[in-house]
């Protein structure tokens, strides 16, 4: 099952046509993530200045589909397609009511803040992502 969020697209994330500007999504991409680690109690604030973790999205494949417009509101799914030792790949569908606005491929990898080499995940990290495994179908 997906980790899911709703949010608002706020008069902030739009451009003058009222039209959602595009780096607005990554932003509440970022947010919705974050949100997804503290639903099974790991913040991010913990993993970067308790554990010393970074969380750097190394690769990401968007594609729009329509648009979303100032008021909608936003439906983001994420799915977790795999945990590896270090990488999380994430496929996270966002949708206003039943219509597909855009999807995202993205590989989020686990880095120690202090080389900034790649680590493995934590086991209560691994335990909580696994919580919305879905392998690609």
């Amino acid at each position: 099952m997906p980790f899911t969020q709703s949010k608002p697209l706020r008069f902030g994330d739009c451009d003058l046509t009222g039209i959602a500007y595009h780096p607005a999504y990554l932003s509440m991409l970022v947010d919705v993530n974050e949100a997804m680690f503290a639903s099974f109690g790991v913040t991010w604030k913990e993993l970067m200045f308790e554990r010393k973790m970074g969380l750097p999205t190394v690769t990401m494949h968007i594609e729009f589909k329509r648009p979303a417009t100032y008021g909608d509101v936003l439906d983001f799914a994420v799915h977790v397609r795999k945990v590896g030792g270090a990488s999380l790949d994430l496929e996270t569908v966002v949708s206003v009511g039943e219509h597909v606005i855009w999807t995202i491929q993205q590989r989020i990898v686990a880095t120690s803040l202090e080389d900034h080499k790649s680590t493995r995940w934590p086991d209560d990290v691994r335990a909580g992502l696994s919580r919305y495994l879905e392998p690609t179908p």
